[in-house]
């Protein structure tokens, strides 16, 4: 009769995370007000206020969204709040380029996420995400788990490196 195969960290009751799970999952919409000055420079108003009366912003609907200014030209504040009033209907808006949008997405998620679930568990912090700022966000995960975890660990179950045990 063969041995049966345990599975021991399945048997440890350990709660592994993977920072990876809080990433945007979806495409990011853009809005480059480059595309709305003239001559990649300034912007008039009258135009402006044409191309927001006649875009279609119904796209934009429970969807992430980026708005930003690719072009070396400086956009009046009011630019960015009609573009974002029109937005009220964006699952999340954003003023930075896609990239900065995305990582904050990221630590929004983050920062944001519920950790109740965890209370009094071990968990294991998978190491090797590719994540924005993974510093700040493994700083950020700790001051979350930290009051209610029983344990905290990061790596692989099998070359874990303990990281805080409630006494």
């Amino acid at each position: 009769m063969a041995d049966k195969i345990i599975n021991k960290v399945a048997e440890a009751g350990i709660e592994q995370l993977d920072l990876k799970d809080f990433l945007l999952r979806e495409p990011m919409l853009e809005i480059d007000l480059k595309d709305q000055l003239w001559n990649e420079f300034v912007l008039r108003e009258k135009e402006f206020r044409d191309w927001i009366k006649s875009h279609d912003w119904s796209v934009y609907t429970s969807k992430v969204v980026a708005v930003f200014c690719s072009a070396d030209a400086i956009i009046p504040a009011w630019a960015y709040m009609l573009v974002t009033a029109e937005l009220k209907n964006a699952k999340a808006i954003y003023c930075a380029s896609p990239e900065n949008a995305k990582a904050e997405f990221f630590f929004d998620n983050l920062k944001t996420w519920n950790v109740s679930h965890l209370t009094d568990k071990r968990v294991m912090v998978k190491g090797c995400s590719d994540i924005p700022d993974p510093e700040k966000a493994y700083v950020i995960l700790t001051q979350k788990l930290v009051p209610v975890a029983k344990s905290l660990m990061f790596g692989e179950p099998c070359s874990a490196v303990p990281v805080f045990k409630r006494r």
